[in-house]
């Protein structure tokens, strides 16, 4: 059995036995079902008068993408609260230190951190597709345009959660890696700010930029230009976060 394997086993018990974890789930998961409940009750309001609509839009439109946008949204909050511990608790109880001398390399550390807390958020993923899932036994589900959002997100929260252990391998304190994790991210989503307010849509700035790569799926675009960049940050993040280790290893020595 490898390290990497052995190592994200235990980051997901850790997170599984954690109070705060579960605690943060299931706020998530009550305000999404709220949202939900919410749009579903307005489609519903809605749907006589789409009936007569060429083209109307439908439940997939008004309830399941708005849903899983504002989802997306939430994970970029989410996710260095749950990746703040993974490294930097570690080394607060100085068994970084232990692990790194057991000959485990820097790249089994990491990998196993990032599949251990992945798995987590994958799991919060679930939860929120169950329910516009749901709707598919009573209504016109369009499930395709819906899984190219699940894929979408799916590929969002990796780079979101490499990002998150990027930032906590670099500090001890699991306060500043979440805050780190969740400057960086909110860096990347408004990159392109600028160029998007001067009506510039297509310059090599807009590629840097979070929204231009996640807003595709949404519409049911499955670009292999897109997946490339989710997964060039996932391994830029975790690069770094290995480079990191290192260092901690050398000046463990």
């Amino acid at each position: 059995m490898s390290a990497s394997f052995l190592i994200a086993r235990h980051e997901w018990r850790r997170l599984a036995a954690q109070p705060f974890a579960w605690l943060l789930a299931a706020i998530v998961v009550a305000l999404m079902a709220w949202q939900f409940l919410l749009a579903l009750e307005a489609f519903l309001e809605l749907a006589p008068k789409l009936g007569s609509l060429k083209d109307a839009p439908g439940v997939t439109d008004i309830v399941a993408i708005p849903l899983l946008r504002s989802f997306s949204n939430l994970l970029m909050l989410l996710v260095p609260l749950i990746t703040m511990r993974a490294i930097a608790s570690e080394r607060r109880a100085h068994s970084l230190v232990l692990l790194l001398a057991a000959g485990v390399g820097n790249v089994r550390v990491v990998l196993g951190k990032y599949f251990g807390a992945l798995a987590f958020v994958m799991v919060l993923i679930l939860l929120i597709a169950a329910m516009p899932l749901a709707l598919a036994f009573g209504t016109s589900l369009d499930v395709g345009r819906l899984a190219a959002a699940l894929i979408g997100l799916v590929m969002f929260a990796a780079a979101l959660t490499a990002i998150g252990i990027l930032g906590s391998a670099w500090t001890a304190q699991p306060a500043l890696a979440a805050a780190a994790a969740f400057a960086i991210t909110s860096l990347l989503a408004i990159v392109d700010a600028g160029a998007r307010l001067k009506g510039v849509d297509s310059s090599g700035i807009n590629y840097l930029a979070l929204p231009t790569h996640i807003e595709p799926f949404f519409r049911g675009l499955v670009s292999s230009i897109d997946i490339v960049y989710f997964v060039i940050v996932a391994v830029v993040a975790l690069a770094f976060a290995a480079k990191r280790l290192d260092r901690l290893r050398s000046e463990a020595d």
